[in-house]
């Protein structure tokens, strides 16, 4: 297990970054920019050196991106463009951007869940920013990752653009907090989940009681998750 990691968090509206122990404590600055618009992957990788240019010291890269990825591959990209990154080497491309630093690539979701979940039953995670993210653990394990978020949800939109933050904006917060409570049940039906964690930049906004089951986690939880990601045996 590495001693320090640098962990990333790539969302369709911001990039973060910070330095973590091996317990996923923050031992540096936690920094962020918006993400470019457009944001073409070359770009992408660009904007993270810079970001990330003033940690010195770090043996290791995490990195949560939001969508499908396999290994060092990015397959969608669905806020960023995915005609652009599908099977795009991002883990490759910013290794090589960082110096050799060896990197992880995971779904930006399951980067939250490794932060968020305390390894007790079947735990889900849900995100709510820029688009609706999810990932599934059991007894602290990583479940292949489901892109519910891209599913039909109502009205012709999938759940990420039925939940995400354009909808947000347009609709407003008490009919995007119906909107998101209205969904709850329905991924309960599907999974019968022990435990929901609800994180995501959008989750302050949220005003409803949650399930007795279910509660929100920090943000930050994107970042933290880095060090989960490489306490894994292997990651392919």
């Amino acid at each position: 297990m590495p001693s320090r990691i640098l962990s990333i968090d790539v969302g369709g509206t911001g990039l973060k970054a910070a330095v973590l122990n091996r317990d996923g404590e923050l031992v540096s600055d936690h920094l962020r920019v918006l993400t470019p618009k457009p944001c073409p992957p070359d770009l992408l990788v660009k904007t993270l050196k810079l970001l990330v240019a003033p940690f010195k010291t770090y043996d290791c890269v995490a990195i949560g991106f939001p969508g499908v990825v396999r290994g060092p591959k990015v397959i969608t990209a669905p806020n960023l463009g995915t005609p652009l990154y599908a099977n795009y080497v991002l883990a490759t491309k910013v290794s090589k951007a960082l110096g050799g630093k060896p990197v992880r690539l995971a779904n930006d979701a399951d980067m939250h869940g490794f932060a968020a979940v305390k390894g007790e039953g079947l735990e889900m995670v849900i995100t709510l920013g820029t688009g609706f993210g999810t990932s599934l653990f059991r007894d602290g394990e990583l479940m292949p990752h489901m892109e519910i978020a891209h599913m039909p949800a109502r009205k012709g939109k999938t759940f990420d653009q039925y939940l995400g933050e354009k909808e947000r904006k347009k609709q407003g917060n008490p009919s995007w907090n119906k909107r998101v409570e209205k969904m709850l049940p329905y991924l309960y039906t599907l999974l019968h989940y022990d435990h929901l964690y609800v994180s995501g930049g959008n989750a302050k906004h949220l005003n409803f009681r949650l399930p007795k089951n279910a509660k929100i986690v920090p943000n930050i939880s994107g970042i933290k998750g880095g060090a989960g990601l490489w306490r894994q045996a292997e990651w392919k």
